[in-house]
């Protein structure tokens, strides 16, 4: 293999969500960027009588995604969760782009999903004893992702 054929794995350093093309938010964990279709089962019988099992694709479900940072002032997240918890769910769906940047913060991956809304929300775990940083998660929901080119 010659160095001009070789792809390395891309190496994250931090991620940002976006929506309206505006950063509300650097996390370093991701979660759940994916997709999985439940399977459907039935039995049925071959071109011989034989007894066959087919296996088909059914209902497609999309992963919640997670994501965690340390926690900060910045209060966005908290109140895009509060519209949910006040009923307001066509003011909190929401589409957007996680992107994921390198070392030197340039962006290297990227991807959109649809109509998403905060299903959940922690605050920090704390431990006096501890010097870690406090960590804050959020969980979305939506309607569907995909992978697009960076900058897309």
């Amino acid at each position: 293999m010659t160095a001009t054929t070789r792809k390395d794995p891309l190496v994250a350093a931090y991620f940002s969500l976006q929506f309206d093309n505006k950063v509300v938010g650097a996390f370093r964990e991701v979660t759940g960027l994916g997709s999985e279709s439940q399977v459907v089962e039935y039995r049925a019988t071959d071109d011989k009588g034989r007894p066959v099992l087919i296996r088909e694709a059914g209902t497609m479900k999309y992963n919640d995604i997670v994501l965690k940072r340390g926690i900060t002032d910045d209060m966005d997240m908290w109140a895009w969760r509060q519209q949910v918890e006040e009923g307001k769910m066509d003011e909190a769906r929401r589409s957007g782009t996680i992107t994921l940047y390198n070392q030197a913060g340039q962006p290297i991956a990227a991807w959109t999903f649809e109509r998403a809304w905060p299903s959940k929300l922690n605050g920090p775990t704390y431990d006096a004893k501890s010097n870690e940083v406090a960590i804050e998660e959020l969980t979305i929901t939506h309607e569907g992702y995909r992978r697009v080119p960076v900058g897309g």
